[in-house]
């Protein structure tokens, strides 16, 4: 894959050590910048996040997010102090922010969904509170949750050649198309997953599946695996599952043409977000001229 996804930019070290040293979270706080998350929104100061001082962040668990060249790093979910700058959420500028706070947010986000979905125990039931620095949950009967991260393959089917399979759910704009995608069932490989779900989705039998990256995509809590397949090149696509309002193929002419994503690009065609790594997928191969 060409570059690094949108969202898979960090640059900052998480930093373990100080995670399990309660003195040290509690020093590490006293030094921090804090990122306020509002139910996925941010406050940006010009082209980058706007971080506060502690004693500026709202009452929340202290999500330790690690550190950098300019010291450590929280996170709190909560309503955005006043202050200068507009607001934002990481679909919106997740693809244009610096590397470091791209990753940053994607963390943030991340980690708040998790929290928020998981207030009591999923064993006995009890509350649960945050401890080492949100990267875990624990019970008071000693039950102990950590993150949760949902593996999902994302996958471009071509012909091996020059033109590709593309999807459209039936809740996205009427001309915007994307690559094809779904959760990994237990007990399922990576590569299993891809042929089932391309199969379940449009009834195409893909083979020679390649993975190309992977991404955060915390909207709520997956990481998506990205991957490039080819079916025959006389496969007809129909949409099978109940996912997809509609499945066809496309040139890579066509899809060269979109270049962008802006409702202005092409009649015909619009591409997924530059912050998606569906995005990548469709443009590395576009790009190309063999798969």
């Amino acid at each position: 894959m060409s570059g690094v996804p949108a969202l898979s930019r960090s640059t900052v070290d998480r930093d373990g050590a100080t995670r399990t040293d309660d003195a040290a979270l509690d020093q590490a706080w006293r030094q921090a910048r804090v990122l306020v998350v509002d139910d996925g929104v941010v406050r940006l100061q010009g082209p980058e996040l706007r971080f506060v001082g502690p004693d500026q962040a709202p009452d929340g668990d202290r999500l330790y997010l690690g550190r950098d060249d300019d010291g450590p790093v929280f996170a709190v979910a909560g309503p955005l102090p006043p202050g200068p700058g507009r607001t934002a959420g990481l679909r919106d500028v997740g693809a244009r922010l610096p590397d470091r706070d791209a990753g940053l947010l994607a963390h943030a986000v991340g980690l708040a969904n998790w929290h928020a979905a998981h207030p009591s125990c999923s064993r006995c039931g009890e509350p649960t509170t945050s401890v080492k620095g949100g990267s875990e949950r624990v019970c008071a009967n000693e039950h102990t949750h950590h993150p949760r991260t949902d593996p999902a393959i994302i996958v471009l089917v071509t012909d091996g050649a020059d033109r590709c399979v593309l999807g459209r759910q039936s809740v996205w704009p009427e001309r915007r198309f994307s690559t094809l995608a779904g959760f990994v069932e237990p007990g399922e490989s990576l590569e299993q997953a891809v042929v089932r779900e391309v199969g379940e989705e449009s009834g195409v039998a893909c083979r020679e599946v390649v993975y190309r990256g992977s991404q955060p995509w915390p909207f709520p809590a997956s990481l998506m695996l990205g991957f490039w397949a080819i079916t025959d090149p006389d496969a007809v696509p129909e949409c099978r599952d109940g996912e997809l309002a509609e499945v066809a193929w496309f040139t890579r002419e066509q899809v060269r043409a979109a270049g962008g994503w802006a409702d202005d690009a092409v009649p015909g065609l619009l591409l997924p977000p530059p912050v998606s790594i569906a995005h990548r997928l469709i443009t590395d191969w576009a790009s190309s001229e063999v798969q």
